[in-house]
């Protein structure tokens, strides 16, 4: 009979014990470097002030970034132009 190994975690080496526990446990990874203040919770992305971003939020910021290049790109800026009124007629004189 082969005998088994045990399965070890990649983690549990390097990883302190309470934070493999809210990885595994609850599915919450901590982030670094600009992200530090976020962490994943699940499919989620989740700030420190409890704001979450969904997958399918996450991805369509960037869509609609090029959306909104595109649309620019095709339609130029159009300049407001000053437009000078006539002058309106007086009707003081008449009674």
């Amino acid at each position: 009979m082969p005998k088994h190994r045990p399965v070890v975690c990649l983690h549990c080496q390097v990883e302190h014990p309470e934070a493999h526990h809210e990885r595994v446990v609850y599915n919450k990874t901590p982030l670094y470097g600009p992200w530090v203040d976020w962490r994943m919770a699940g499919k989620d992305l989740t700030s420190s002030e409890a704001d979450r971003i969904s997958v399918r939020r996450f991805s369509g910021i960037p869509w609609a970034e090029r959306s909104r290049k595109r649309i620019l790109r095709i339609l130029p800026r159009q300049t407001l132009a000053t437009v000078t009124l006539p002058a309106r007629e007086s009707f003081t004189d008449i009674a």
